[in-house]
């Protein structure tokens, strides 16, 4: 239960006794449960009840999920649960950054394994002054909207929006931020040190060495040819029969760990694929800081407002753009004092768009927080509503993916509200960057594919 000034957020956490059978993943689930009497509100539905998550919890959800995943032991299998529920809130106060310190303190003083404490801060630039956790007046007018998260050592989480601020100054708000967070951090691990308890031992789900070592010997060198092309299918075609052969071999060898075959394979890709990191190789022959071949076309359909398809290697998004009336605007049934918004950015990203055949499914967190990200990324130099009177809505549908979609969604986006007439003051465009770590070395890379992100430590 933390309180910030008259905002109050209760955060509770619960973890299975078991581990979840026939998952290679750890399956945590972070809710932001949003309470609309907690700011004097009656919901706007027919049952006066609140319903599905408002985007913005959907956000908050996925703010909090990504700092404190990676903490939690890699083998581990047990669910755990998180939710948070807003039971008050002071404008001036962020209930998300409340909402994410009483995670961190649930996790630590609980009996889940979990190597946190992490805490949290917003950051803003108000008249050129970095300022933290920036009022409600103060955020009006901010430059600058940044989240940090981190532990005392490091930065595990950074988002943000901002109205073409310098580069160093960002890192200045960042590092502004770290130093405040050490300081919340000291206090939550205080607490764990008074009233935390014991860990639980659980069942590792650790990939058995004896059965890794051989399969690499059986299959690494016909692996690392699999793996060495720019075209991620011919990837996937290489990569099939090998998985296939190495069942053959090693089902009978291990038939009570078949599921931990198909780990052993994973973990082989990745030590291949960072190895050559190191070497300066990539998968597709590029530079690190090279970008992938580049196309853009606008103007695609007819009678649609506005239209462009951005594509960067194999991953390829085409955006549209449509204006409306002010009457347009979405009406806005959340925690904010924002009552309408005027720019919408819808992402969708259907199944084909990696070669899988199955039904297209409602937009899930995935697809709202890549809408969201677009989204912020364009508002910074959109026209004033007294310049352009309209609401205007981009929509990207993600043709093919194979690496940082949602940052071709800006570019696509870009494209669409130029070719739909709208006189943004900048273009806009994005790219997705990645790192590596293993004890002191690190190395970075430009324009990541989908192969080095799963791979990579950021």
């Amino acid at each position: 239960w933390v309180r910030y000034g008259e905002t109050v957020v209760m955060a509770n956490v619960t973890a299975s006794k078991k581990p979840r059978e026939g998952v290679d993943f750890f399956p945590l689930s972070v809710d932001y449960e949003e309470r609309l009497y907690s700011v004097g509100k009656i919901p706007g539905s027919f049952t006066k009840r609140e319903g599905k998550p408002t985007e913005k919890a959907i956000l908050t959800s996925r703010c909090v999920d990504r700092p404190i995943r990676p903490l939690f032991p890699k083998d581990m299998r047990n669910d755990v649960s998180v939710v948070m529920t807003v039971l008050a809130v002071e404008p001036d106060n962020s209930p998300e950054i409340a909402g994410m310190i009483a995670t961190s303190i649930a996790i630590s003083i609980s009996d889940i394994p979990w190597n946190g404490p992490i805490a949290g801060i917003n950051v803003g630039l108000v008249d050129g002054e970095i300022v933290l956790n920036p009022t409600l007046e103060q955020r009006a007018k901010t430059d600058l909207t940044l989240t940090v998260a981190g532990t005392a050592e490091k930065i595990v989480m950074i988002e943000a929006g901002a109205n073409e601020v310098p580069e160093d100054t960002m890192l200045e708000a960042i590092l502004k931020g770290h130093e405040e967070i050490k300081k919340m951090v000291a206090f939550i691990s205080d607490i764990r040190a008074q009233i935390g308890k014991p860990k639980f031992a659980f069942e590792s789900q650790e990939v058995d060495h004896d059965m890794f070592d051989a399969i690499e010997e059986f299959a690494s060198d016909r692996v690392k040819f699999a793996l060495d092309t720019n075209d991620k299918n011919v990837r996937d075609e290489r990569l099939a029969p090998i998985v296939d052969d190495i069942h053959a071999k090693f089902d009978e060898v291990y038939p009570e760990q078949i599921a931990m075959i198909d780990e052993c394979i994973y973990k082989l890709q990745k030590k291949i694929v960072r190895a050559w990191l190191y070497e300066g190789k990539r998968v597709d022959g590029r530079g690190m800081d090279e970008i992938r071949p580049l196309a853009a076309e606008v103007g695609l359909l007819p009678r649609v407002h506005g239209s462009g398809m951005f594509t960067r290697g194999q991953t390829q998004v085409l955006t549209t753009c449509t204006l409306g009336g002010t009457k347009d605007n979405q009406l806005m049934d959340d925690l904010t004092d924002e009552q309408t918004k005027r720019y919408i950015h819808h992402y969708n990203f259907p199944p084909y768009s990696v070669g899988e055949a199955r039904a297209p499914r409602s937009p899930g967190r995935r697809e709202i927080g890549h809408g969201a990200l677009a989204e912020r990324a364009l508002v910074p130099v959109l026209p004033s509503l007294e310049e352009f009177p309209y609401t205007i809505r981009c929509v990207s549908e993600v043709l093919s993916s194979n690496g940082s979609t949602s940052q071709a969604s800006i570019c696509g986006s870009t494209l669409a509200l130029m070719d739909a007439g709208v006189p943004i003051k900048a273009p806009v465009a994005g790219i997705s960057c990645g790192l590596i770590t293993e004890g002191d070395r690190w190395m970075t890379m430009l324009d990541i594919q989908g192969v080095e992100d799963f791979h990579g430590d950021m």
